[in-house]
């Protein structure tokens, strides 16, 4: 006996296959279905934004902002993380910039081990969404932000040896010295002697500099930014 395929099912499977027409087509029969959390042993109550999003899918984020995914509150699943907290930690730029453009509010949402999209962007090491999501940030705190542990985003840096993301954040004015609960600093995290070396360097000269804006500002003169090490790979 013929039967159809549930269309929750079928939402989903056209999001996996990339399909915006598709996904557009079911949503225009099936409206209700916008956010169609996942209810599966594993899903973690995904919506379809969080799928998109994981999956870096483009032209879907933007037909479903465009119907209005997001329009009743920011989207959350089971561990209340944020399609943008997704984004964040697979590295899709793109998504990540029309996440925030749209929707800046979600930037410092936290989820339930209070880490934020900054954090997951400085632990699997995206230097470029980490730069959106500062220039984006709606408040000044977001470096300050730490999770249950007390790490930061400078401490997720580190830990993973993520050179580049180090430099930006120590740039916007992330804390070195900033402990967590284990009484241990960023660069303790070092994932090599090289790498806790090259912090050092960074940290000394961010603060070289900032001590001769400082003193350029006594004597009448405007403090100029703050100029990184230069010619170090990640």
């Amino acid at each position: 006996m013929f039967s159809t395929i549930d269309p929750s099912l079928r939402l989903r499977r056209a999001i996996h296959a990339n399909d915006p027409l598709l996904v557009t087509r079911i949503l225009k029969s099936h409206p209700l279905l916008l956010q169609n959390p996942d209810s599966t042993p594993h899903g973690l109550s995904n919506t379809s934004l969080h799928l998109s999003a994981h999956l870096g899918f483009l032209p879907i984020v933007a037909v479903l902002l465009s119907l209005g995914h997001e329009k009743s509150g920011i989207s959350l699943n089971e561990d209340h993380q944020t399609p943008l907290m997704l984004a964040a930690a697979a590295g899709h730029t793109e998504i990540v910039h029309l996440l925030c453009t749209a929707h800046p509010e979600s930037i410092p949402k936290r989820d339930v081990r209070c880490r934020d999209a900054l954090m997951e962007a400085a632990r699997a090491g995206h230097d470029t969404c980490l730069q959106l999501l500062l220039t984006f940030a709606p408040e000044e705190g977001l470096l300050g932000n730490a999770d249950v542990d007390g790490n930061t985003a400078l401490h997720f840096a580190s830990s993973n040896g993520h050179l580049l993301v180090l430099r930006t954040l120590l740039a916007a004015g992330a804390d070195a010295g900033r402990k967590n609960v284990w009484s241990w600093t960023p660069v303790a995290y070092s994932a090599t002697v090289e790498a806790e070396v090259y912090f050092k360097r960074l940290v000394g000269e961010v603060e070289r500099r900032r001590g001769e804006g400082r003193e350029r500002d006594r004597e009448g003169g405007k403090g100029m930014g703050v100029r990184l090490v230069e010619g170090e790979g990640e």
